[in-house]
This record gives structure tokens, sequence and C-alpha cells, in this order.
């Protein structure tokens, strides 16, 4: 693989309504093998394909780079979590189990914990791999089949991901990929013999999904948008602080759906933080994302690379002021000329009723605004339909709890950002979704409880 920006490196035909049915199928057949087999026999084939996936690492996470433009140096870490996950749900699939419950005169009922059948994953652009790691390791575990379709702009590792579960010894169609954008997502999504959808992306879409879903009666996960509050109070550490702030904001290009894109800072020290923040943005590396040092790649295609720079003018033209970054950036390599890179982003003279502030931007864009107290911080943070997360940096530790109890968020982080270990549940609130990726939570989402009530004597019966 070499970088190849705004070039194209591959055609993929999308799959149609027969080629979904044949994918399903498939799954359906395997799921009937897989299903049968012991949560032991199930763990030891799933420790296999992590196996796999961490003796590739270099390989998978240089066509992650490819794939998506992020830097090689977040690819890896994608690729580790990825495996991770497996290993992580290899190891609950043989203690997965329901509960015994003693019942008057000698009866008693138990709990079987089921597969559900064919599960769909929808995944997401800016984590491909790492996503279907996510939906397949829970969905897997459990015992259930999937049939998961990438996004049309990053196709290629996630049918990697397929070959390497098939080298680990699942049963041949257990994890199908199909290829494809909204039509391709529709035939999946009505199929009638799929089970439950697990949807990463934006709101819009994941509404259609729910209404969709909702006319066969199928469970969803829906992993959505966020617009997540970032708070810096000023017995904070400094470095600590700014290091946060840049890690919620500029990770994969900006293109995080949990990023603390809304950064409150505490007047007594904006300006010191402010001008630190400027100071180490500045200083991040952008280039060919293949390279050790670089630390910022590419955007993912010219249109979002056009609609961040769109957001960023509407921010002018409301009274923002660019504090550095926001303009197009031409790297030095000729290789590179055509690709979608800009400069990472600051913005001060923030307001809450802007634009840039309200709306989820989903690239390198940091708006800074200041605030004077708790009070009127965590009401400002909660004021969006969004709830996916949201952080605190503060030395004082009761503050720190009392402030992430008060926050309206699934995921809240306290003096770091973006850390997400696969032993944790992952997902929003409000518009940012419902149901929950990673941690046992996600065993939840991918079975099903049959009560079963035993009578030891006669039926009393009422007749």
């Amino acid at each position: 693989f070499k970088t190849c920006p705004g070039r194209v490196l591959c055609k993929l035909p999308c799959s149609g309504e027969k080629e979904v049915d044949l994918a399903v199928q498939s799954a359906k057949a395997a799921f009937k093998i897989w299903s049968q087999m012991s949560g032991m026999e199930r763990c030891r084939v799933m420790l296999e394909a992590a196996r796999i996936i961490r003796d590739q690492r270099e390989e998978i996470a240089t066509m992650e780079t490819v794939n998506n433009g992020k830097s090689i140096f977040e690819a890896r870490v994608d690729i580790d979590i990825s495996w991770q996950c497996l290993e992580y749900y290899a190891g609950l699939a043989g203690s997965l189990s329901g509960e015994h419950i003693q019942l008057p005169g000698g009866s008693f009922g138990y709990t079987r914990r089921e597969p559900l059948g064919v599960c769909v994953g929808i995944g997401a652009w800016n984590y491909p791999f790492q996503i279907a790691c996510w939906k397949s390791g829970p969905a897997l575990a459990c015992g259930n089949a999937m049939v998961f379709k990438p996004s049309p702009f990053t196709p290629i590792s996630v049918v990697r991901l397929a070959e390497i579960f098939t080298e680990a010894g699942v049963p041949k169609g257990l994890f199908n990929v199909v290829q494809g954008g909204a039509a391709t997502g529709q035939f999946l999504c009505q199929h009638p013999d799929v089970a439950k959808i697990s949807f990463t992306g934006s709101v819009p879409t994941g509404m259609k999904i729910m209404e969709m879903a909702a006319k066969g009666i199928k469970p969803v996960t829906l992993e959505l948008g966020g617009k997540s509050p970032l708070i810096i109070f000023s017995d904070s550490d400094l470095e600590n602080a700014v290091k946060g702030a840049l890690m919620a904001n500029f990770l994969t290009q900006g293109e995080v759906c949990c990023n603390g894109t809304r950064v409150f800072v505490e007047r007594k020290i904006l300006d010191t933080f402010t001008k630190e923040v400027v100071k180490r943005t500045q200083k991040i590396k952008i280039g060919d994302p293949l390279l050790e040092d670089t630390r910022m790649g590419a955007l993912i295609n010219r249109p979002h690379l056009n609609r961040v720079q769109g957001f960023i003018k509407q921010a002018k033209e409301q009274g923002a002021e660019v504090l550095c970054g926001g303009d197009l950036y031409v790297p030095d390599d000729p290789k590179l000329k055509n690709g979608y890179y800009m400069r990472p982003c600051v913005l001060g003279n923030c307001k809450d009723d802007m634009t840039c502030v309200k709306e989820e931007i989903f690239g390198p864009v940091m708006a800074i605004l200041p605030f004077d107290t708790e009070e009127e911080v965590v009401e400002r943070a909660n004021a969006t339909k969004f709830g996916l997360a949201g952080g605190v940096f503060t030395r004082d530790i009761q503050k720190a709890h009392r402030v992430v109890a008060a926050l309206k968020a699934g995921m809240c982080f306290i003096n770091n950002y973006n850390v997400s270990p696969v032993e944790l549940p992952f997902g929003g609130y409000k518009s940012s979704g419902f149901g929950r990726e990673n941690g046992r939570a996600a065993i939840e989402y991918y079975s099903q409880l049959k009560t079963v009530c035993v009578e030891m004597g006669d039926v009393e019966s009422v007749f």
C-alpha cells in the first residue's frame, strides 16, 4: 500500500437486494452451526482471530491508514484495540449463562441467554476496522452471525477482517461483508431474516434506520453524533488540560463522534490556556499519514473537507475569531498535493448560540468558551440535543465526580479524554443514540433471555 491522496484506490460493486439476500442466507446457515457450539469453542476461534490481527498489526494498520487517511501512529492503536476487543469477548463467551430461581413446593425456574440470529452491523468511516470488531466481538461471542456493511468511503479493511475470521475457523458465512451506500443499508434493515441492527453514524441516518427497524420490530443499537463539552477548571493541571483538549479535538483529523469540541475554560485561566493550546496546535505535524512523525493526516474526502471549511467561514461571519489554522494545507511532497488536508483550527470569542458551537462539525475545529461558575457551566454543557460524551479537568476530585454526575452524557472522562478501553461500555444519551458498545453491557444487546418455569407438583387449576 502507498498513500494515494485524492486518487482512486480501487472500485467495489455495490451489493444489491440479491447480494444482500445471499449474504443473509449464508449467515443464517452459519448461525445454525455457530450457535450450537459451546461458549468455550467459540472462545478458542475468537482468540485465534485476535492472534492473527495482533500478528498482522503493521499490515492491517497500514491498510487502515490508506483506507481512512489517519496517521499510522493512530491506526496502530485502532488495531490494538480491535484484537483486544476480540480477546475480551472471547473471554466472556464461555461464561455466558442464565440463572436458577427456586420456587415454592420444589418447583423452580431458570433463564437461558440465547443468541438473536443474524445481526447487521453498519459502520462509519472514521474507525472502519475497529468499529467492525466492536460490533462483531459481542455478536459472535453470544452465538450470533453478522452481516457487516462498511462505509462506502472506507470499504477495504473490513474485508480483511472477514478473511481473518475465516482463517480463524468460524463457519463459512458467519461474518459476511456487503458493500454499498444507503440502498444497500436499506435492503439489510428491511430483510425479514435480520434479527438486530447496530449502526454507527449520523443522527439523520440513525433515525431512518430506527424507522425501518420499527416495521420489523427489530432491536437496534445506535451510536450517533455528538457535540461534547470539555470543562477546564482553573485548579486543573494546565499542561494535562491542554493535552486533554488536543486529544479531545484532533484525533483522526477531528473526525470522532465523541470529541470534546466545546471547550469551556474557567475565565481565570482563559488567556493562559488559550495561548498554550494555540501554540501546541500550531506544532501538530500534518502530512503523509504513513510517516512515523505525522500526527494529522487527510480528511476523508473533498465534500467533507468543504463542509468543515464552510463551518469555519460561518463561524467567522457570526463573530468567532480564528486563533490559528482553519485554512487548507498543501504538503511539500508533490505526491500529496491533491490530498484533503487542512490545518487544525482553534476558534475564540465563541458564543453558545453560534452554529460552530451547536452543530457537529466532525473536523479539526475546537471552539473555546469562557465560564465563571460550576453551576453555569453544567447548565450550558447540557444545553444540547446531543449526549455522547463529556470531560472534566480539575484537581478537586469531589468537584470532578459532582460535575460528571450532572452531565447528561453516556461517556464521561475525568482528567483525560477519548480513552475507550473495551472493558467499559460506550454509548450516548439523547440524540446521540442508545444501546452500548463494549463491556459486559454489550452482551445485553446481542442476546435475549428465555424464561423457563418448571412445576414439580400437580398443576393448580382454577377450572
